[in-house]
């Protein structure tokens, strides 16, 4: 069982961590933008590098979105008194996990069966 120290400690790392992710959501904006057909100005291969440089950015945000997401379920399970809680099977995450992670809804068991499922 965590601490109210430890659940506060976690808190403020999470809110850090959804700040610079929300922070950094027009720059990544910004790289996803539509790579425009101008032959005059960018040749073949600059626009290939343009177009994989987009799709990358796309996936980079795609992959902060989703770490908000778990964020602020985190979060919201800070405020239900139900962090450190196994969503699945309401066991107790393991305290390195949660340092590691501290968005982590499962325990290591929960998590590895929820991958094998995904297979």
């Amino acid at each position: 069982m965590l601490s109210q120290d430890q659940i506060l400690a976690f808190k403020h790392r999470l809110e850090a961590q959804l700040s610079m992710l929300e922070g950094h959501a027009d720059i990544r904006r910004s790289s996803t933008g539509t790579v425009e057909l101008d032959q005059t100005r960018v040749g073949r291969l600059s626009r290939m590098d343009a177009l994989q440089g987009q799709a990358m950015a796309l996936a980079t945000q795609a992959r902060a979105e989703q770490q908000i997401t778990h964020i602020r379920a985190a979060l919201r399970r800070i405020e239900r008194g139900e962090f450190g809680e196994c969503v699945r099977c309401e066991d107790a995450i393991a305290y390195g996990r949660l340092h590691a992670n501290p968005a982590a809804a499962l325990c290591l068991a929960c998590a590895e069966q929820a991958e094998q499922e995904r297979h």
